[in-house]
């Protein structure tokens, strides 16, 4: 550099002057290393190994698959295993051991059968062409000859076997959908003659058991039979639907439908102690004004005026039962509820008109 280039150097970093220098890339490709083969491509023997293994899996899988539907019909139902239900426990175990060697079937199918050679696909537009559709063709093409997809038949026959097999538990486990549930949302467990009891004790009530004013939390009596039989899970759901209260008031101050002026005794009436809006239980009693407040959206029934709504998002007057008295002097129901109990749902409208 001579003394003139020097000089117009310096006036151009004076000047501020600055041009872009090009710099080569500092990371050098190092392009796909050397490909490796593995024991299976060299080896016939283990090979055929792998493959008996993938196979394995995939038979085991449908084995256990059906193993799920034989379970679900030859293990009772109400069957205790370590703490679980038995049929539960032995439908999750096998279609969850079933999926899983699936899965490991694939996997192990994939690192030692199928092609394994490297390849680099360049970065492209999102968009799709009629080429990239064709590419794409090929390609599948091309990785379902390599996976001996057509030509390993033990492997394809297997894996459909296993597949197939799936389904079979999905069929069976139809049977958990039914029965239809027909009336039971409109009709509980009580009865003409069925005594109402004290909860939890189970004691029979008289007329004298109650004073002016007080309310009884009850249920029917068939709950506390002994040769009930039930399971847990079908008691709790019948209570939900039966657990009824008992209230006294002056008789003077009852105000009843037609027809209903013999449902109660000497001013004791009975209503469903399910809230007509959601279904929560409710028992929060005024006396003074007769009125049952609902806890959870503050609904409000009048209980001497045939239990209608005073306030609150409840839509439907509280069902009551009629009462009647046994031969030893104990409160009885004389039929079931006239209406469903409880909040209301598709096919309510239906029931009522035809009640």
């Amino acid at each position: 550099m001579n003394q003139h280039d020097e000089k117009r150097g310096d006036l151009d970093l004076a000047s501020g002057s600055s041009q872009e220098l090009e710099v080569g890339d500092p990371f050098v490709n190092p392009g796909l290393h050397e490909h490796e083969l593995r024991p299976t491509d060299v080896d016939p023997e283990l090979e055929k190994r792998a493959e008996r293994q993938v196979a394995g899996m995939f038979t085991l899988a449908a084995v256990l698959a059906l193993g799920s539907g034989v379970a679900y019909l030859a293990i009772d139902r109400h069957a205790i295993f370590l703490n679980f239900n038995a049929s539960n426990f032995a439908i999750g175990t096998c279609l969850g051991l079933a999926l899983v060697l699936i899965g490991a079937g694939a996997i192990q199918w994939a690192k030692k059968l199928m092609g394994d050679h490297e390849i680099v696909e360049e970065r492209h537009p999102a968009r799709s062409s009629p080429e990239d559709r064709a590419v794409a063709v090929a390609e599948f093409e091309t990785g379902a000859a390599e996976s001996g997809f057509g030509r390993r038949k033990l492997i394809r026959n297997s894996l459909f076997g296993a597949l197939g097999a799936l389904g079979v538990p999905s069929v069976v486990l139809l049977g958990d959908l039914g029965p239809l549930p027909g009336n039971d949302l409109s009709r509980t467990v009580w009865r003409a003659g069925m005594r109402i009891v004290k909860d939890p004790t189970g004691e029979a009530i008289r007329p004298a058991d109650i004073e002016i004013g007080t309310l009884v939390n009850a249920e029917p009596e068939v709950f506390f039979d002994e040769d009930m039989h039930m399971a847990h899970v079908e008691i709790q759901n019948a209570k939900a639907k039966a657990a009824v209260i008992l209230v006294r008031m002056r008789p003077e101050e009852i105000t009843p439908y037609g027809g209903r002026e013999n449902w109660g005794i000497d001013g004791i009436l009975c209503y469903s102690k399910i809230c007509t809006h959601v279904g929560c239980p409710i028992s929060l009693w005024e006396p003074d004004t007769h009125n049952l407040l609902c806890p959870c959206h503050q609904s409000t029934f009048d209980l001497a005026n045939n239990g209608e709504v005073v306030f609150g998002p409840a839509a439907r007057t509280l069902p009551q039962l009629p009462l009647a008295l046994d031969d030893e002097g104990y409160i009885v129901a004389t039929s079931d509820f006239r209406e469903p109990v409880g909040p209301s749902y598709w096919e309510r409208g239906g029931e009522e008109e035809r009640a």
